[in-house]
């Protein structure tokens, strides 16, 4: 799979948000952008491309789940790749998250190993 995708991180605390870049460098990714809540990674969304969006659900502004659903709606991103991460393995969140179109989903915490083969699945899915 390619490495030089543009990820998009989405957290409202700049620790997880340091977290998952390190994660995703770890495996490879080194073209990353983040964003604190669902209203900054829309704008950011809006002024440059982006292969795939890592978003917290659990955000003050906008959510994850309403940033998902935003996404979703919006022409121009409605394709973009969309991994939802929570501290909550709540099966009425993953059945919300999955109808609003999610790509995948994963549950803090979790490792490098784990993010690259989310990523992996998303992407083999697409690609098909």
């Amino acid at each position: 799979m390619e490495k030089k995708i543009s990820i998009l991180v989405v957290d409202d605390f700049a620790t997880m948000r340091k977290v998952i870049r390190n994660l995703l460098k770890q495996v490879g990714y080194e073209n990353i952008v983040e964003a604190e809540n669902g209203e900054a990674a829309l704008s950011v969304l809006k002024s440059r491309k982006v292969d795939l969006i890592i978003s917290d659900w659990n955000m003050p502004t906008m959510s994850g789940y309403e940033l998902l659903k935003a996404v979703r709606a919006d022409d121009e991103l409605q394709k973009t790749p969309f991994l939802m991460v929570t501290a909550e393995a709540l099966k009425d969140n993953v059945v919300q998250a999955v109808k609003a179109g999610v790509s995948n989903y994963i549950v803090k915490p979790f490792t490098a190993e784990v993010l690259n083969d989310k990523i992996s699945q998303i992407f083999k899915k697409t690609a098909s």
